[in-house]
């Protein structure tokens, strides 16, 4: 027979019961919390890909619009004449790098000369002292012409430069007979094809008539490719001399030439728009004005 459970053990089991009971919901609850966590989570990381999915996807949008509108000015002639006349310029890597190394040792040479140039003033100027002192003082003469050369080279501007150095390196004569048909530097042109910025000067000829070296030097380029059409370049010292969309080329790489030699007959190759020479002058890379060089 069953025991019969007194009123105490009742409410004893009960509380037991519900304790039991209370323990579980409460499992339960933690439970529930850490997967609504993880899945506010994962939810937040979702949102966050698709927020930069869509970021990403703006910005294409925006770069094709904008493509679209610049088209004209993007894939002119005129821009993609300018791109193509850059990568035709021959660049010479290892004069750069030494004209780098000498302008950075310059800074240098510079700075050491200013401080014994210091310490030189504060010599003489102890010495000059005693000397005032002792009775001695007399007139001291100093050479001023050369700090003011200095200084006149410095206040000019770097084309002045380029142009005084090519004038006093490097002797010119006219290399053709012609017409002045296009000047150095910016021009307004009649067709997209012509670049803007005019980099020698054009001087317009028969075709067929005959061009002559205006200096000196070897010939380090002969070329048929690019918007110079058949091309000569001539390298003396720093300076080099470009004859450009000539006709018929009468030497080649390595030749050296004399100033008044023939080398080349004016055409009309590359892109041009009529028979012409095109003469540049380049020192160091950077081309000057041939008006300001000789008289043409």
């Amino acid at each position: 027979m069953e025991r019969t459970m007194t009123v105490e053990e009742r409410i004893r089991r009960a509380e037991e019961i519900y304790e039991r009971r209370k323990r579980n919901e409460g499992l339960t609850v933690i439970h529930d919390e850490k997967d609504r966590k993880e899945k506010n989570e994962k939810k937040d990381i979702k949102l966050l890909k698709k927020m930069l999915i869509q970021l990403l996807v703006c910005i294409c949008i925006y770069l094709v619009i904008y493509t679209i509108q610049n088209k004209q000015y993007i894939f002119s002639e005129d821009f993609i004449n300018k791109v193509n006349e850059i990568i035709s310029y021959d660049i010479d890597f290892r004069k750069v790098y030494e004209d780098t190394k000498n302008y950075i040792m310059g800074i240098f040479s510079k700075e050491n000369e200013g401080e014994n140039q210091n310490e030189e003033s504060n010599e003489t100027n102890i010495v000059e002292d005693t000397e005032i002192n002792n009775g001695i003082g007399g007139a001291v003469e100093e050479n001023v012409d050369e700090p003011q050369q200095a200084e006149e080279t410095q206040s000019l501007s770097q084309e002045e430069q380029d142009i005084l150095n090519v004038k006093n390196t490097t002797s010119f004569i006219k290399p053709v007979e012609g017409t002045i048909s296009s000047i150095y530097g910016y021009r307004e042109t009649a067709t997209g094809n012509v670049p803007k910025d005019h980099t020698g000067t054009d001087i317009a000829a028969v075709t067929g008539t005959k061009i002559k070296s205006a200096t000196d030097g070897q010939v380090v380029l002969v070329s048929e490719e690019g918007d110079y059409g058949k091309h000569i370049k001539v390298q003396i010292g720093e300076v080099s001399i470009i004859y450009a969309h000539c006709n018929a080329l009468y030497v080649k790489e390595g030749d050296m030439v004399t100033q008044g030699q023939e080398i080349a007959e004016v055409g009309s190759t590359g892109n041009s728009t009529g028979p012409h020479l095109h003469f540049e002058i380049r020192i160091s890379e950077r081309t000057v004005d041939p008006q300001k060089i000789l008289e043409l």
